[in-house]
């Protein structure tokens, strides 16, 4: 069988124009040079559609023995399956560099080896995830035994601190009150349970196995074993202070 009849022999379901201007384009390619016949096969004829192409080659270059090629390639074609905004901004990335950039001799050459162009796809991909609404800074310092319920809202900034068996309920943010610089972030002792709704703004300490009712602002340190509700936040039940040391009431 000749290399063009390979490449020309299946009919894909929902192609676009670009994606079948994309695949002519990988057919003359594999007429001048039919070395490329299976790197082209693998990487664009066995794809029914731009999004898996495309999700399967990011994979590829992404994977590592640790994360497979298949499950980073299905997570990306979801991301893009579920999203028209990202699938439009895919094409007008290729058309643009086609258009603009005068080595790009061709939109699979875009496609497959324009760093510019898979980069920024990698980035909507990290983006879509990252609206996904949990966002936990790689420098925070997170101990063991960690509930975060639902997740969906949770903001852990990079000097944020915590501690061992603390459970995290939805919308809750360890945060900065952007007042001071350095380290501006909370630290949650041991035991701690931050409810839905909780801000904990700035460097201030919440002590072990304190409570943090659903909804409460916390600008100031919350002493162990209390609880704390309201905005701003006021202490309910617990330890009072005393001469800058915490007694039980």
């Amino acid at each position: 069988m000749k290399s063009s009849d390979n490449i020309s022999s299946k009919v894909f379901p929902h192609e676009d124009d670009l994606w079948l201007k994309i695949r002519e384009e990988a057919q003359s390619d594999v007429k001048l040079e039919p070395i490329l016949l299976n790197y082209y096969c693998f990487s664009i004829v066995s794809h029914n559609s731009l999004e898996s192409a495309l999700a399967n080659h990011l994979a590829m270059k992404l994977s590592n023995p640790s994360l497979s090629a298949d499950a980073l390639s299905q997570l990306f074609l979801s991301i893009f399956n579920e999203d028209h905004h990202t699938r439009k901004a895919i094409r007008d990335d290729l058309k643009a560099a086609r258009e603009r950039d005068p080595a790009c001799i061709s939109y699979v050459y875009c496609l497959l080896n324009f760093k510019g162009f898979l980069a920024c796809q990698a980035y909507r991909v990290a983006y879509k995830l990252w609206l996904q609404q949990v966002d936990i800074h790689p420098g925070a310092k997170i101990g063991r035994g960690i509930v975060i319920d639902h997740a969906t809202g949770v903001v852990i900034r990079e000097m944020a601190v915590i501690g061992d068996n603390v459970t995290i309920l939805h919308n809750m943010t360890l945060g900065g009150t952007r007042k001071v610089s350095g380290d501006m972030h909370p630290k949650i002792g041991n035991g701690v349970l931050l409810g839905a709704g909780t801000k904990v703004l700035g460097n201030i300490r919440i002590g072990d196995e304190a409570k943090i009712g659903a909804g409460s602002v916390v600008l100031k340190e919350v002493p162990p074993r209390s609880t704390t509700v309201g905005n701003s936040a006021r202490l309910l039940v617990g330890p009072i202070c005393v001469n800058k040391k915490w007694i039980e009431s």
